[in-house]
């Protein structure tokens, strides 16, 4: 039987990371009251300064690199990305493969280490989509599946121990402003799915045509008449 290590044991410390204003941020702040309801002590961290010492550190939507000094303050340090690791490591997998036409979406648990996205891989699930989701829909299910695996993952009787991923895989990209735009001569059906994962407010859809750029705002109207 494998014995519990006594910084396993609750109440924890749990630090939970959102390092940019992201839109992950109200998920982080549910996981951390969900974390205290389950008895454990948790705190909201907007950037590496204000993470100390603890029992698991969550990494939810960060953009920076962290520091092995900080790592180290943690004695588990935990990520959630959405890829097939170590197919898909960077920005945005969830976008990119979107926009590749893929409806299941994977999504790693993983433990952070120095190499981005690179470390022992702790649960695979996989998040299903219908194909009519827009960027809030997207976000609001990977967000809650987020969340629910950084839950799963402490109540574990014992911390659980991943496996190493196995290739080098790719990487995406950055996304960036040009990547919202559309094209005027194609059909509105092939550029749904760009539709689908733009931003209307921080990163919109737009086209350009005789000579001027127009931005295009798009949201659902089921249930409304005319």
């Amino acid at each position: 039987m494998t014995a519990i290590p006594d910084w396993w044991r609750r109440p924890r410390k749990i630090s939970v990371v959102v390092d940019n204003p992201s839109w992950v941020l109200p998920f982080a702040e549910d996981l951390v009251a969900r974390i205290e309801a389950g008895g454990d002590r948790a705190v909201l961290c907007r950037d590496h300064d204000a993470i100390t010492e603890g029992a698991v550190a969550f990494y939810l939507g960060c953009v920076k690199i962290t520091p092995p000094g900080v790592l180290a303050r943690n004695r588990k340090n935990i990520v959630v990305h959405a890829s097939n690791l170590p197919d898909g490591k960077g920005f945005s997998p969830l976008t990119w493969q979107i926009l590749e036409g893929l409806d299941d979406i994977p999504l790693c648990l993983l433990e952070a280490v120095d190499a981005v996205d690179a470390g022992p891989v702790v649960y695979r699930e996989t998040l299903h989509y219908e194909g009519h989701e827009l960027i809030g829909e997207l976000r609001d299910v990977l967000g809650r599946a987020q969340a629910d695996l950084c839950l799963r993952y402490l109540a574990e009787a014992a911390p659980p121990e991943g496996e190493p991923q196995a290739g080098e895989g790719f990487v995406y990209g950055r996304r960036r402003p040009a990547d919202s735009r559309l094209d005027p001569e194609k059909p509105l059906a092939e550029q749904f799915d760009l539709l689908r994962t733009v931003d209307n407010d921080n990163y919109p859809a737009f086209f350009e045509l005789r000579g001027h750029r127009y931005r295009i705002a798009i949201e659902k109207m089921d249930g409304e008449d005319g």
